[in-house]
């Protein structure tokens, strides 16, 4: 019988030290994936962290349809992923970390349940360039669908850009991410579901589904816009989307 606790206690020391895990050999159901993420993240909470909001992720129908899904999943952010913009983060923070441009949007009011594209745009406050640095526990990067789900979606950091007024048509806007200088991703906000807010609107949904909600003051990422790019120690980031400006970190 699986224990989905100690699954959680695992996945938690793993990203606490940095140390990688095996691929599970048991399979799980996505149930009790979403189970072991929320007490993986139980016990950060308890060492003084505060949840945040939730990432998006799958959220490109090119991906999905790679991976041969039709759904997308999600993660728990905390204040404990936060990196500064213009700051900087240790590589030893991570397993190998790999980063991804997005948009984030701030809400100013709750969200929950089946929602419209009006519903939502009327609950942000805010939207922001961002970038999502992942990173999965588990060893060499290889893990099933509910193995990532389990692993918090491989979420393990985030650098938000200053907030920007969400009248803004995000629906097709140009990305540019560098690295070290280097044009290494080249996309649009469309490859977001066609539009990053309805990203926002199926995570009013997911959350749902595991009877929470996006609370006011909420950060919610729409998911990787590209792929994602390995980034090693030394490594400076920076990323530029049309009309809502830049943000940028460094690896140390």
């Amino acid at each position: 019988m699986t224990n989905l606790e100690e699954i959680a206690h695992e996945l938690d020391d793993a990203m606490l030290h940095a140390r990688p895990v095996p691929q599970r050999r048991e399979p799980l159901t996505v149930a009790q994936a979403y189970d072991i993420q929320s007490a993986s993240l139980a016990r950060r909470y308890a060492r003084g962290e505060r949840r945040i909001g939730m990432k998006m992720g799958f959220t490109s129908r090119a991906k999905m349809a790679q991976m041969n899904l039709s759904e997308m999943i999600w993660g728990r952010i905390t204040d404990g992923m936060l990196i500064e913009a213009g700051g900087s983060a240790p590589r030893s923070r991570f397993v190998h970390p790999r980063v991804e441009p997005e948009v984030a949007f701030l809400l100013k009011r709750p969200l929950a349940g089946r929602i419209d594209p009006m519903t939502a745009m009327a609950a942000v406050e805010a939207v922001a360039p961002a970038l999502e640095v992942i990173d999965s526990r588990y060893v060499d990067f290889k893990f099933s669908l509910t193995d990532v789900i389990a692993d918090n979606s491989s979420s393990s950091g985030l650098v938000i850009g200053a907030w920007a007024d969400p009248a803004v048509d995000l629906s097709n806007l140009g990305i540019v991410m560098q690295i070290d200088g280097a044009a290494r991703q080249i996309g649009s906000t469309a490859a977001i579901l066609s539009n990053p807010l309805y990203s926002l609107v199926a995570a009013a949904r997911l959350v749902a589904e595991r009877g929470e909600q996006l609370e006011a003051g909420h950060i919610v990422m729409a998911g990787g816009a590209t792929a994602a790019e390995a980034l090693q120690a030394g490594n400076h980031v920076r990323l530029r989307i049309e009309k809502l400006g830049s943000v940028a970190f460094t690896l140390t």
